[in-house]
């Protein structure tokens, strides 16, 4: 074969392999484009509904990420709603060590790992939703999102609204404070939960909440303190017809994400995904307003009668409460502080 033969052969050979080679990584390359950066797994223990607090912040996080043209296509998230991935106070310990990336829970939970952040279920540090807005965008939050940090690696990514105050819905009528005393009353299983509505005068019960319904019907309780939506969406309201408002806590709804998991986002999308998540936060807050509003009216519409009460009496009524758990957590004192002085800014 000619010289010529041969190098005319090596150079078509050479170009063969360069274009297969360009077209290989162009196939790998758009592949790479296709598919997800990321995927993370979110937790939460209500149903995937429209009148789920979490749900609400969820659906609107996924819609702006999608919305962002630098995020589109980079984060997928699976959504696990009803507790499908276990327990909430399991779910915080795989948030923890990041085998469930995100969760969106009341901050309640929080306080078995981080047990500083149950001062979010102090009876009254709230005057509404709007203070607790306001002290959780500011140092307080800031505050129990570091703690969250150290002692349970997950970064907050906010603070929403649970679907309105809790107050106390009782099958007997009442018509002052004193008419509480000793009603057995159903609570969250947690301790400043327990403490605020044993110093109100009730005797509070921890129940699940799979068996509050039951347990109204035959008497093993005689009422339940819950937020105007759930107590609407459970149908409390075909037996506790007598509505107090107490508003006695105001918990917020928190996001957390495993520090690490977080860290998985390319860094130059992750100030998009926390601000993703910020007007995630706010349209939740506002929504949550008025789906309190549209529950107390549709609960008026099946008979629930709403009486107004003493708060100033009750809140003095809790004092001990706060007291006894400053003492026990003292670099929570500062935070008490810092929240009470927002309340009228």
């Amino acid at each position: 074969m000619s010289d010529k033969i041969q190098h005319s052969l090596r150079k078509t050979l050479v170009c063969t392999c360069m274009g297969l080679t360009m077209m290989a990584g162009s196939a790998i390359s758009s592949l790479a484009n296709a598919a997800p950066t990321v995927s993370f797994r979110v937790y939460s223990s209500l149903p995937a509904d429209e009148n789920s607090a979490h749900y609400v912040w969820f659906q609107r996080f996924q819609n702006n990420l999608e919305a962002n043209e630098n995020l589109k296509g980079k984060i997928k998230l699976n959504y696990f709603p009803n507790g499908m991935l276990g327990k909430e106070a399991d779910a915080t310990q795989q948030v923890r060590i990041g085998a469930i990336n995100m969760m969106i829970s009341g901050s309640s939970i929080w306080a078995t790992l981080v047990p500083e952040v149950g001062v979010l279920d102090l009876g009254y540090l709230f005057k509404d939703y709007e203070h607790v807005g306001r002290a959780l965008d500011g140092k307080p939050g800031k505050q129990l999102s570091d703690m969250m940090m150290q002692k349970a690696n997950v970064m907050v990514l906010g603070y929403g609204y649970s679907l309105g105050a809790r107050n106390i819905y009782t099958k007997k009528v009442v018509d002052s404070p004193a008419d509480l005393k000793n009603l057995k009353v159903r609570v969250l299983p947690v301790p400043n939960f327990i403490a605020t509505l044993n110093s109100m005068g009730t005797v509070a019960i921890p129940m699940p909440g799979g068996e509050v319904y039951s347990g109204l019907q035959m008497g093993v309780i005689d009422g339940v303190e819950h937020d105007a939506a759930t107590v609407f969406a459970s149908k409390y309201y075909e037996i506790a017809k007598n509505a107090t408002l107490t508003q006695h806590i105001y918990n917020p709804v928190l996001i957390a994400m495993n520090k690490a998991s977080f860290e998985r986002i390319p860094e130059n999308l992750r100030a998009d995904v926390l601000a993703a998540a910020t007007e995630a936060t706010n349209y939740e807050r506002q929504q949550s307003q008025s789906m309190e509003k549209n529950a107390i009216v549709e609960l008026e519409k099946k008979g629930v009668v709403f009486k107004t009460t003493d708060r100033d009496y009750f809140k003095q009524q809790v004092q001990p409460v706060w007291n006894e758990f400053i003492t026990k957590y003292p670099d929570i004192k500062p935070i008490v502080d810092e929240i009470t002085s927002a309340e009228n800014k």
